[in-house]
């Protein structure tokens, strides 16, 4: 168990990008059936969903998530010290996701960029990883990109998976500032679970199997319920909180049942828990800030909250931390259009001087542009 206080970095904004395209539970009927979709919505707490046309990936809807963060905040790409990109839908399997974004927004040469391959749990560990290495390198200002495109990865025909996972990526500020309140991370990993949350194919072990999710229901919740109240506990205790002093809790958006049952066995109240699924399903590593984002935008910009934020799932891998955000500078939720012409990135042009690998030839175009 890693368990540590990071003081001295906090939270500026926070920018949620959801791709313009919506399938709804009457979507759903037309291909499995009124009875299964609805049953399917009750279940979850899920109605409707944003996903992905075929042109678009996890990096676009980042960038557009990240350059209206910029633009809010009135940061100069050349400002910000640190990259961290956390996703398991990367646009390629090299380069990292992050570096194609260091290029596109303009960021400067001596900025880090770091790539962490995590999906439900990744938000907080992704805020562990900037926060810690912002304050160890003594820089001032950190991007956190958090978000999935799961939906590139479902067999659209697999009711187990195909009506509960929704794309999204979010864009988090942080700085390092004298005075920022302390966070309190505690994070913990069981590779036992690796078998029951996975896409198996179309990686270099099974390249010829088609990339498609599978997910053991029924072990996702028995590891949820045995590992993340615990963890929550752990957290509070290591910020000296009580559940009761929590303004809201925010746990991995993946069922609104799952959620009300952990908040129930934290103690906490319906007031103090956030539910923001319904309209976006299940969003892997982009579902705590798009919560924050969809359900306490206005009121993260108004004044600090005390947050207790817990992610959890492939892996097996969780994480909490207790921190206090606000005022935000911005907290809001933006679309992506789904036209070509319009997607970020769309029009990026390679780099000046690249060179051409002898793999193919138009292969350098097709990184720059993506």
């Amino acid at each position: 168990m890693v368990a540590s206080v990071i003081e001295g970095v906090g939270l500026s904004g926070l920018v949620a990008c959801v791709p313009e395209r919506r399938e709804t539970v009457e979507d759903l009927a037309a291909r499995f059936g009124e009875d299964a979709a609805r049953r399917i919505a009750k279940a979850t707490g899920i109605e409707a969903r944003h996903l992905v046309p075929s042109h678009q990936c996890t990096s676009d809807l980042g960038e557009a998530a990240a350059r209206r963060l910029l633009d809010r905040l009135g940061w100069a790409a050349d400002s910000v010290d640190l990259l961290v990109m956390v996703t398991q839908t990367h646009d390629h399997v090299l380069p990292a996701s992050g570096y194609l974004l260091h290029r596109r927004l303009g960021l400067g040469k001596g900025a880090a960029v770091l790539d962490l391959t995590l999906g439900c749990s990744g938000y907080v560990h992704g805020l562990w990883t900037a926060s810690a290495m912002l304050k160890a390198a003594g820089g001032r200002r950190a991007l956190l990109i958090a978000g999935d495109t799961t939906s590139r990865v479902l067999d659209p025909e697999d009711r187990a998976v195909a009506p509960l996972f929704g794309d999204a990526a979010t864009a988090t500020a942080l700085v390092a500032e004298e005075g920022a309140a302390p966070m309190s991370f505690v994070l913990g990993s069981d590779g036992a679970g690796a078998p029951y949350l996975a896409v198996p194919g179309g990686g270099l072990r099974h390249p010829g199997e088609p990339a498609h999710l599978f997910m053991d229901g029924t072990q996702v919740f028995a590891f949820t319920l045995r590992e993340v109240p615990g963890n929550i506990r752990a957290a509070l205790e290591r910020a000296g909180w009580t559940m009761e002093t929590v303004d809201r809790l925010v746990l991995h958006q993946a069922n609104a049942q799952m959620i009300r049952h952990l908040a129930q066995k934290l103690g906490a109240t319906p007031g103090q828990t956030v539910i923001g699924l319904a309209g976006y399903g299940n969003t892997s590593s982009a579902s705590i800030p798009l919560a924050l984002a969809s359900e306490l935008g206005t009121a993260l910009c108004a004044a600090p909250l005390r947050l207790l934020l817990s992610g959890f799932g492939v892996g097996w891998s969780w994480g909490s931390v207790a921190l206090t955000a606000g005022p935000l500078a911005v907290c809001e939720v933006m679309t992506l259009a789904a036209s070509p012409a319009e997607s970020a990135g769309s029009d990026a042009q390679p780099a000046k001087g690249a060179g051409r690998p002898a793999i193919s030839a138009d292969y350098p175009a097709k990184i720059a542009g993506s």
